[in-house]
């Protein structure tokens, strides 16, 4: 049996007994704590790992303030007049089209885009700008629920 000195005697006297530096021998915390810590903006080294997620800086999406309310432009009705035609989500009356936009399934109409129909919409609630539009292309705006908005 070989009589050895123990490590800690053997470093008596020699400052940082073999780690280099004194801050370098203290468990995790030489490696600045676990999985992502220390990341921030400026961590050179594990930048490619945070371009990847891009969701790990700032706050995303927006929470509505009325999530029941679900709106549609005109522009939309316009993009897609031949498919809401073939499934039967438009109806033709006469010389004007006639849109329930609760099949469409939402509650609001909104003004962005132009008609080029006579448009006859149903709905709960509609833009100012909308009702306007419509009017002018010669169709006109059913509020079921007596509000715009």
């Amino acid at each position: 049996m070989l009589n050895r000195r123990k490590k800690t005697v053997k470093f008596r006297g020699h400052h940082t007994h073999g780690y280099g530096s004194k801050k370098k021998h203290r468990g995790s915390g030489h490696q600045g704590g676990v999985g992502m810590a220390g990341t921030g903006k400026k961590a050179d080294q594990k930048k490619p790992s945070i371009w990847k997620d891009k969701k790990y800086f700032g706050r995303y999406g927006f929470k509505s303030r009325n999530p029941k309310m679900k709106s549609i432009n005109i522009f939309y009705i316009e993009e897609h007049f031949e498919k809401l035609l073939k499934d039967n989500k438009i109806i033709k009356k006469d010389d004007s089209y006639l849109i329930n936009i609760k099949d469409i399934g939402v509650n609001k109409l909104l003004g962005s885009g132009n008609p080029k129909r006579k448009y006859v919409i149903t709905c709960d609630y509609a833009s100012a700008s909308a009702v306007e539009k419509i009017q002018n292309a010669g169709g006109s705006v059913v509020l079921s629920s007596k509000e715009s908005s």
